[in-house]
């Protein structure tokens, strides 16, 4: 038996979404930019599964752009955003816990000329809406915050954000990759003019995302060519990834208020228990506004990736951080952002739940982990000069 507590990363296909998408890649295959009965019907699965995506977070169809996933989306957004802006000025500003997707964009925009300021947050992960203010210049272009952070979870002030952000006629986008389909999402509210996603966090198929841009909002494409989506991106549509991605939007929307709770009982529960069970270990950003499906430990004593490959030899799951910074010999920019030291930052482990979770599945993750965390304190000198 295999548990998967690693949701963040991605998550397992809704087997309604894979029968929602099999049509797409047997009988009704055709481009929908073709004029035929073929191409008709795929442009009509597209225009329901945008239609889909935008009621999820509160928008308009024809304020949903189709990529190939978040990454494409927060590129698309801040390049085309500082494109289009550039004789106005060239400053952007964003957060130091922002995804890589987010961060290597604007460390590239740097060598090109821009100015960054990446704002600091406090232990908790937040960030102080008036630390957005008072960084605002004459020249400030962009900001790009995160709604929720992918390693602690932390859900950002948007909408105090979103009132400065309009206050200063500046342009506001959001990394909700997230974010969607793990709480209640209004756009409108928020004061976004641009938000990103990505279907496979929400039990939808890998390789497609897409970008909320509020209408009028004038974003310079990345990729030139035919006059796909509303002249936003061009080449022909992932037909069967995009009819996937409207499923798993629309049954998250159907489930939310009942998956919200549900999912933030079963995390709460879990932490007590490991807490209970295991002396020396913290959750970080424990009391601030948190995804409820998403819990990041602190282990004192004890490597993160030596918890995840001995948890993965029990065939369980779990991460020590972004999926996308797997490898990387650097401790956690999320962790070190929140004042921990690498060698906490070492020691954290990421638990991420699911629409698709049980309580049998984080039972047995609370069964498993004490026994582990007790051998490799034993291995750890650390451990034993504490004389714990």
């Amino acid at each position: 038996m295999h548990t998967y507590l690693d949701n963040n990363a991605t998550t397992p296909m809704r087997k309604e979404v894979l029968e929602a998408m099999t049509p797409f890649f047997l009988e009704d295959f055709g481009n929908a930019s073709s004029i035929h009965w073929f191409g008709q019907q795929a442009k009509a699965a597209i225009d329901e599964a945008r239609q889909r995506v935008a009621r999820l977070i509160g928008a308009q169809s024809t304020e949903i752009v189709f990529l190939s996933g978040g990454t494409e989306a927060d590129n698309f957004a801040i390049r085309g955003i500082v494109e289009s802006q550039k004789s106005k000025g060239r400053h952007i500003i964003t957060s130091r816990i922002e995804h890589p997707a987010v961060l290597k964009t604007c460390e590239e925009l740097e060598k090109q000329g821009f100015e960054v300021t990446y704002l600091p947050v406090n232990s908790d992960g937040l960030l102080a809406a008036a630390q957005v203010r008072d960084a605002i210049r004459p020249d400030t272009v962009l900001i790009s915050i995160m709604h929720a952070n992918n390693e602690i979870g932390t859900i950002q002030p948007l909408e105090e954000i979103g009132l400065i952000a309009a206050e200063a006629g500046i342009y506001l986008h959001s990394d909700g990759v997230q974010a969607t389909g793990k709480i209640p999402i209004d756009v409108k509210a928020l004061g976004v003019h641009m938000y990103s996603m990505s279907s496979h966090k929400l039990h939808g198929p890998k390789g497609v995302g897409a970008l909320f841009v509020k209408k009028g909002t004038p974003l310079k494409s990345l990729v030139t060519g035919g006059g796909h989506e509303r002249n936003r991106r061009a080449g022909t549509e992932n037909v069967p990834g995009i009819v996937g991605f409207g499923m798993a939007a629309h049954m998250a929307r159907e489930g939310l208020t009942e998956e919200v709770g549900r999912m933030g009982q079963l995390r709460d529960d879990m932490e007590a228990r490991l807490k209970a069970a295991i002396p020396d270990i913290s959750v970080n950003a424990e009391n601030a506004p948190r995804l409820p499906n998403t819990s990041n430990i602190m282990v004192d004593y004890a490597e993160g990736e030596g918890l995840v490959i001995s948890l993965d030899l029990k065939a369980i799951a779990v991460s020590t951080g972004s999926a996308c910074s797997s490898g990387s010999m650097e401790p956690s920019h999320v962790l070190t952002a929140i004042g921990k030291t690498p060698d906490e930052g070492f020691g954290s482990l990421r638990i991420s739940l699911s629409a698709l979770t049980t309580s049998e599945d984080t039972d047995r993750l609370v069964e498993t982990l004490p026994g582990i965390v007790d051998r490799l304190r034993q291995l750890s000198p650390y451990y034993k000069k504490s004389g714990i």
